[in-house]
């Protein structure tokens, strides 16, 4: 046998012996080697505290008046006296009830809102229609829209139920007044302007009438 046959001979057992005792020291990787994983993420959720105990927060609520405050408080021991009761639901009929008192009390004719109107509210709006209708004065309105609508203060008694809403308007309106000749004496009929009402709508609930009534004007 030649030499160069000898020494590669000799070298293949030397390799043999070097890997058996390599696969006694490591072992081998045979069968399942579990993977290292991060742990699992939870999602985050915003709460806050009312009453002294952890709630979600109530967007129907925050959306229209500063969280933690005394008016979103009252809203939402409204919202627990009556659990259908809603900011923004409330705030579209404030809006309608708005345009539609308006010109009711405008054209001289509040017998169809008078249902809405508390007594003294309506007392104060026939004075200045029969005031009008003495003069011989007519009213010319039309309601282009409102622009502007928010809560000014929110309240509500537990022990009676009753719930009050002071709601601010700016609205934009044509309104012009005639004397009995039919002679413009004040407002304009091509001309709109913008009117800012603060109104204060009172309820109470749990009741079965759901309608709200204006109790105070300013």
């Amino acid at each position: 046998m030649s030499n160069p046959m000898i020494q590669l001979l000799v070298l293949a057992a030397i390799a043999i012996f070097l890997i058996l005792r390599l696969r006694n020291v490591l072992g081998t990787r045979d069968g399942f080697e579990p993977t290292k994983t991060e742990p699992p993420r939870t999602d985050r959720r915003t709460f806050e505290v009312i009453d002294g105990s952890a709630n979600e927060v109530d967007h129907d609520i925050t959306d229209h008046v500063e969280a933690g405050s005394p008016n979103a408080d009252a809203l939402a021991a409204m919202k627990r006296a009556e659990p259908s009761f809603g900011v923004r639901e409330f705030l579209n009929g404030a809006r309608s009830a708005h345009e539609m008192i308006l010109l009711a009390f405008e054209r001289g004719d509040i017998s169809e809102i008078r249902p809405f109107l508390a007594e003294e509210v309506a007392s104060a709006f026939q004075s200045v229609i029969d005031s009008r209708n003495e003069l011989g004065q007519t009213v010319e309105a039309q309601y282009l829209g409102t622009r502007e609508i928010s809560i000014s203060t929110a309240e509500f008694d537990g022990n009676s139920g009753s719930a009050e809403i002071t709601v601010q308007f700016v609205a934009e309106l044509i309104v012009a007044t005639r004397d009995a000749d039919g002679k413009i004496v004040e407002g304009d009929p091509k001309i709109s302007r913008k009117q800012r009402d603060l109104w204060t709508f009172s309820r109470r609930m749990g009741q079965d009438d759901p309608n709200w009534q204006l109790v105070a004007t300013g």
